[in-house]
């Protein structure tokens, strides 16, 4: 959770933005008269006016889009005269031609203009077109269009928050768990002639029945009891039994065309194995290793224990203050938003009419909504910057969660447009770190928690700003050279 915001984690899709305003250079040339009226905290209507002059371009373009597609006697293709599209196709084909092709740049000019911040798309509708007779070329373009937006709220003032994070203490519980984890990745699994228990790993068969008639089967599978990943209840019919018994369950299937439907269960214990672990000692210190001997592991250990802790304060911290903001904050939800959302991931699952499974999908999206809605709003305030490194940083992380190759993973999500959703999400991350800079944090002690190791410093990000205004990436240099300028 470093400042840097490539230290980032990936999270799970955000609700974002569905109609981003084109780069800047597209809206150079725009220019068009609009108002822009609250309707709800979170939906306002836009009215916009656009000359015929403005549009003038985008009619062009459609008469020769249109020679393009016709043919016409004597004329070859692309050379039609606009008086004779005029004629055989019509001034309001051409007319709808243009304001299709013109209209999400002249709404997005006005959504710049009113510093609008949309999270959806809009609902337009055209009140006023403009010489719809052949040769008239005069009146103008008049439409609405209302959206949802990110409504304006008043997130609390960092410097009152004070935030209690567990004591930085590492136990000897702590450093004998590691020790055992470790053995366990040295140990060997060896027979038993006893009842099974937790632990314990079985070679089984199964047998799933449901009226009598078998609906899945495996065989010789290993599984240690305590897993949990496999049948509800299995680890309860596995415990006491020995090599060479059965004993019949019944639970819920997990998967396959049966998924859900209560059944039969019969498993065959073959063969019950223990894991015996190395001797806590030197040899197995230098085996294990890069330390001669146990107590040189035993230290290791410990102070890995200690960079885990101190790591999951700055995680506590993190959440803790995301917290409290919410809590102290008025967050309207623009409900349009959350609905289609909602209607994306049912979809998605094929499961549309599940009205229960609804409510839970609307509830984890009205709160990823209003975390959105406030980190935006907070790094918009402490004018969060994100630099070239910190995104690339977090675009290879996100690739190996998705176990792409980091080079393909950045120009597809920057073909399909998403580097400025990537952007957004990264720069939330930061904007909770380098508030966390402005909180008070101490442990159960009262002491004051450093966590400048985890969420940088103002002098940090000045001097990694300035680095990277002086360096300039070398072309061709894979994955640097696919982000555009952030």
């Amino acid at each position: 959770m470093r400042a840097r915001a490539g230290c980032a984690q990936p999270s799970e899709r955000a609700i974002q933005p569905e109609s981003p305003a084109p780069a800047q250079n597209q809206l150079e040339s725009i220019e068009v008269k609009s108002a822009v009226e609250t309707v709800e905290p979170t939906k306002v209507k836009l009215t916009v006016e656009v000359t015929y002059d403005e549009l003038k371009p985008s009619i062009e373009h459609a008469y020769k889009h249109i020679a393009e597609q016709v043919t016409v006697p004597g004329f070859r293709k692309g050379k039609i005269p606009p008086r004779i599209i005029d004629q055989r196709v019509g001034r309001p084909a051409v007319i709808e031609h243009a304001v299709n092709e013109g209209l999400s740049g002249f709404y997005a000019e006005a959504v710049r203009e009113n510093k609008l911040r949309p999270l959806g798309q809009p609902e337009v509708e055209v009140t006023k077109v403009p010489g719809l007779v052949a040769g008239e070329d005069q009146g103008e373009l008049h439409f609405t269009a209302e959206v949802e937006v990110r409504p304006e709220i008043t997130v609390p003032e960092l410097d009152g928050i004070a935030i209690t994070v567990d004591d930085l203490e590492v136990s000897d519980e702590d450093v004998q768990g590691r020790l055992d984890a470790l053995r366990e990745r040295f140990g060997t699994l060896v027979g038993v002639d006893r009842p099974a228990v937790e632990g314990d790993f079985v070679v089984l068969d199964l047998v799933a029945t449901i009226d009598g008639e078998q609906v899945d089967s495996v065989s010789g599978v290993s599984y240690q009891i305590g897993a949990g990943n496999m049948l509800e209840g299995l680890d309860e019919a596995l415990t006491g039994l020995s090599g060479g018994e059965s004993t019949t369950f019944e639970t819920a299937l997990a998967g396959g065309e049966h998924a859900g439907e209560t059944a039969q269960v019969t498993i065959s214990a073959s063969t019950v194995k223990e894991r015996q672990l190395p001797e806590a000692d030197d040899d197995f210190a230098q085996l294990a290793s890069e330390f001669d001997t146990l107590d040189e592991l035993t230290a290791d250990l410990r102070e890995q224990a200690g960079r885990i802790k101190a790591s999951n304060q700055a995680v506590q911290a993190r959440d803790l203050l995301l917290e409290q903001l919410l809590a102290g904050t008025e967050i309207p939800v623009p409900s349009g938003v959350v609905e289609a959302e909602v209607h994306r991931h049912l979809e998605g699952e094929g499961r549309l009419e599940d009205d229960e499974h609804r409510a839970e999908v609307g509830e984890q999206a009205t709160t990823a909504l209003r975390n959105q809605i406030l980190l935006d709003t907070l790094a918009e305030q402490l004018e969060i910057k994100i630099s070239q490194q910190e995104l690339l940083d977090y675009l290879v992380s996100a690739s190996r969660q998705y176990g792409m190759d980091p080079n393909t993973f950045i120009q597809t999500v920057d073909q399909q447009g998403q580097i400025p959703a990537m952007v957004a999400e990264v720069a939330r991350s930061k904007a909770l770190a380098v508030a966390l800079r402005h909180v008070a944090v101490t442990d159960g002690a009262g002491q004051a928690v450093d966590l400048s190791e985890f969420i940088g410093s103002d002098e940090e990000d000045a001097a990694e700003e300035a680095a990277e205004q002086e360096s300039t990436p070398v072309a061709g240099s894979d994955a640097a050279t696919a982000i555009p300028a952030v």
